[in-house]
């Protein structure tokens, strides 16, 4: 069984404490996005977390703990853009967040951290030439901390078509797509960085870019030492390469207020929601209730260990 720890949440940047908890008790529950009544109880015991992948925008908070993870494989999915304050409103300045990514290599080495550049929008702002100026800067300042970025285009969600028309967000043309992604491509091979896309139709294999599996099954193999297999996720959309893992997020619960983020209805209900919050709770939002019902969930481990014969 794979953590995603989480597409829905920044759980490093604002629920680390949380998070550790549930390791130390092993277990965790989680509400069921569709049926808020219905919670799943997941074992978190090494015997059947084969990794833990986290999505963090800053997990700076969880620097010092991360000793506390030992006998789980995990990697980061750390997303580091080039957006102001007008589009990410509760972020830390670039330089700390590079330092905080410096940092991050130091503890836990370059292949175990990946750079999402993710997404990228246009507008009068930020144009082609800005998102290329600026990926080559921060390509430059990464060197040597990673070894693989995953970047995508924005999708234009039902859910945040409202909150993104104050900022004239224009649809990406299939040749600026192919304009922007053959400057990053030059710009990652300049930098010794592989570079795949997430959850792109578009093929861009003749500028060596391929698509990602972000919840990557061969990484996962290469941190474990040992095989592992596991089903595609049939859960995310058919252009995400994703292998399956259970996430232990909560919707509406981050609080960057990215104005593209599809994991949040609108800002005040995460802030709504961060106030339930509650550290020694099994849930990440809020406590389980009479009427909830809970059901633990069967998991089991997908390495492959290889027997051996006498």
């Amino acid at each position: 069984m794979i953590i995603s720890a989480s597409r829905r949440t920044d759980i490093p940047a604002f629920y680390s404490e949380w998070f550790f908890n549930r390791i130390k008790e092993k277990s965790v529950c989680v509400r069921n996005p569709i049926n808020r009544h219905q919670i799943s109880k997941i074992s978190l015991h090494p015997d059947v977390v084969d990794c833990i992948v986290f999505w963090s925008k800053n997990p700076k908070p969880m620097l010092d703990t991360l000793h506390l993870l030992n006998g789980y494989p995990f990697y980061f999915q750390f997303t580091l853009n080039p957006y102001d304050e007008d589009t990410e409103t509760n972020l830390p300045p670039k330089s700390e967040i590079i330092e905080t990514f410096k940092r991050l290599l130091d503890k836990i080495g370059p292949e175990k951290i990946i750079w999402r550049y993710d997404p990228v929008l246009l507008n009068e702002k930020y144009t082609s030439a800005y998102h290329i100026d600026r990926f080559h800067e921060l390509a430059n300042m990464l060197k040597g901390y990673t070894k693989k970025v995953t970047f995508s285009f924005i999708d234009f969600y039902k859910k945040i078509s409202e909150r993104i028309k104050q900022f004239n967000i224009e649809e990406i043309s299939n040749d600026e797509k192919i304009l922007i992604a053959k400057s990053f491509s030059q710009i990652a091979k300049e930098n010794h960085l592989l570079i795949d896309t997430c959850a792109e139709d578009i093929d861009l294999s003749k500028y060596d870019i391929e698509h990602a599996r972000c919840v990557d099954d061969r990484l996962i193999a290469k941190i474990m030492r040992c095989g592992f297999a596991v089903d595609k996720d049939k859960n995310q959309r058919s252009e995400c390469g994703c292998v399956a893992s259970i996430d232990i997020g909560e919707y509406n619960s981050c609080l960057h207020g990215c104005a593209y983020c599809y994991a949040n209805a609108k800002q005040h209900a995460a802030i709504k929601n961060f106030e339930k919050h509650n550290s020694s709770s099994v849930l990440l939002i809020g406590e389980i209730q009479a009427q909830d019902l809970v059901n633990e969930r069967k998991v089991s481990s997908n390495r492959i260990v290889q027997k051996e014969l006498f």
